[in-house]
């Protein structure tokens, strides 16, 4: 586990992520970074596997130009993490969306995530 609080653990590994999907290059490499082969991320009753998860990479790409996050709670132990959080994003046609996002997850021992469920809501100022 590292040194790093649980809000500091989930904006770096969130936003570290976005980097590299952003950057582009193999998404499955991207993938395989952060998540275990057999990631389970279920986001409002969508569940996603690891190709889903690759797959959902490239409308990400075409679309999100920078992202940062904002971790309002976080509580972590050596392999669960929770926190909510808010993820603000700059989309290529100068759109600016804020989602709110709940999340429960499962580490494995060397940090990666196994398994999380997220509720999302729109949080976006209109």
């Amino acid at each position: 586990m590292s040194n790093l609080s649980a809000g500091e653990f989930v904006a770096d590994f969130f936003e570290s992520f976005t980097r590299a999907v952003v950057a582009g290059g193999d998404a499955a490499a991207v993938v395989d970074r952060y998540y275990t082969p057999d990631i389970e991320q279920i986001a409002d009753g969508i569940t996603l596997d690891r190709q889903r998860l690759i797959d959902h990479l490239r409308p990400v790409r075409k679309n999100v130009v920078s992202c940062s996050y904002d971790v309002h709670e976080a509580i972590r132990t050596s392999d669960r993490v929770a926190a909510r959080f808010t993820i603000h994003a700059e989309l290529r046609r100068g759109r600016k969306i804020a989602t709110e996002v709940y999340l429960f997850g499962e580490l494995a021992p060397d940090g990666r995530m196994r398994r999380t469920t997220q509720a999302t809501r729109d949080v976006s100022t209109r």
